[in-house]
């Protein structure tokens, strides 16, 4: 395993009992306890996984498949596959006050935000310290971070080590200098689970609904209303809120309605919305906000 690779903490809901592993697992320090396939024979070991098992986490180590020897690729195959590689830290062109989104590798869901102070190739980078409920929590030497970060459309992982944590004149946090990043392009069409409510406005003649957006990418959106309005094939606008690079933002884009089904529960429909003709201020902050959203995900 790559000494950069980003780890997440498996959920109970990933895993169960009688089923195999749909991927290899590991221990908290990057070593493989399970090939994928293995069945979970029992309630206890799947406890026992849960709490101290992890696997690859899929945003930062999605590699895309290389097509068969005998087949030379596409220049767009060579493309996708060109996104995703390992870099040294000073290509990154981050700035001071970047942010950086820090997760505990052994307590997945201990994260902060900070940002970047500055650093210094080989030696550490320096981040504001980590703070929990108005106060900087005592980082313990060594603590192992996952440190996540996206500048345009690129998202950056690596994993450090707290080195020293200072707190005059001010708090602030050295954290180990990394040999590699992992350096992701994020496709247009990778999508963002949220929980966001749109004013819907199509058809011919005009219907207005409420939706529940639940996935958002910088091509389109996917969502729950209540009743049928519209055909497939129909334009209007949908209009909700995010916040992007802190601010609150109100946007309001063009659709093509792609698809329409009903809920398995029968509680509604599920609508598909293709975003048309994005201008380009609003196109930047959607892609700020999925990417963000996407950076900040579990």
């Amino acid at each position: 395993m790559e000494e950069s690779s980003a780890l997440t903490a498996l959920k109970p809901t990933d895993i169960s009992v009688g089923q195999p592993l749909p991927w290899p697992v590991y221990d908290v320090h990057g070593n493989l306890m399970f090939e994928s396939g293995m069945i979970i024979e029992t309630q206890h070991q799947l406890e026992r996984l849960v709490v101290s098992a992890y696997c690859m986490d899929s945003l930062w180590n999605t590699v895309p498949a290389k097509p068969a020897a005998e087949t030379p690729p596409a220049p767009e195959q060579k493309e996708e596959e060109a996104r995703d590689q390992m870099i040294d830290l000073d290509s990154v062109r981050w700035n001071v006050g970047e942010k950086l989104f820090l997760q505990m590798q052994d307590n997945a869901a201990t994260r902060f935000t900070v940002k970047m102070i500055g650093f210094l190739k080989g030696k550490s980078i320096i981040v504001s310290a980590p703070m929990s409920d108005g106060g900087a929590p005592r980082i313990r030497e060594g603590q192992v971070f996952i440190v996540r970060a996206f500048t345009g459309k690129t998202a950056y992982a690596f994993t450090c080590a707290a080195l020293k944590s200072v707190f005059f004149p001010y708090p602030y946090l050295h954290l180990s200098y990394p040999i590699q990043v992992r350096s992701t392009v994020i496709r247009q069409g990778t999508r963002a689970t949220v929980k966001i409510i749109a004013s819907i406005t199509i058809g011919d003649p005009e219907q207005t609904a409420a939706a529940l957006l639940n996935d958002l990418s910088t091509g389109g959106a996917s969502g729950v209303i209540k009743k049928i309005v519209g055909e497939k094939g129909d334009t209007g606008t949908i209009k909700f809120k995010v916040r992007a690079a802190g601010n609150d933002e109100i946007l309001t884009l063009n659709i093509i309605l792609r698809s329409i089904e009903q809920m398995e529960n029968g509680d509604g429909y599920r609508y598909g919305f293709q975003f048309a003709d994005l201008d380009t201020q609003s196109r930047l902050i959607l892609s700020a906000f999925v990417h963000q959203t996407l950076v900040e995900a579990d």
